[in-house]
């Protein structure tokens, strides 16, 4: 049995993202990186590009980072584990959805935030 005092922390895999081929991996959680390689990948496949922006983690020159994100730009996911993580529609939807809206897709905003919100369904 995990005692209690244990049962608080949770382990938190870190995938990664190599966008271009020349720049530095960006850092996310494997839960975080299963949903926006679904939202980067429908945009993408429909030849729709678009702004992103990340707090990169151990850069302290950048305290946020935006790259394109292009159809012809070669793009890696990477994960830590090799277990699938449940995809949330509703954090699908709410990341399209502001991207949809604004043009960008905000790593470190919209993405934290939806992973905390209470189920509604």
């Amino acid at each position: 049995m995990v005692s209690s005092a244990f049962a608080r922390f949770t382990v938190s895999f870190m995938g990664r993202m190599k966008y271009d081929g020349s720049g530095d991996e960006i850092v996310i959680d494997d839960a975080t990186l299963v949903h926006l390689k679904i939202v980067i990948s429908t945009k993408l496949r429909r030849q729709e590009s678009f702004m992103m922006t990340w707090r990169p983690i151990d850069d302290a020159v950048n305290q946020r980072r935006s790259a394109w994100i292009h159809p012809a730009i070669p793009l890696q996911f990477g994960f830590d584990t090799d277990q699938d993580h449940p995809v949330d529609p509703r954090r699908i939807h709410l990341l399209m959805e502001h991207l949809n809206a604004t043009g960008e897709l905000l790593l470190d905003g919209i993405a934290s935030q939806v992973s905390q919100e209470p189920a509604t369904m």
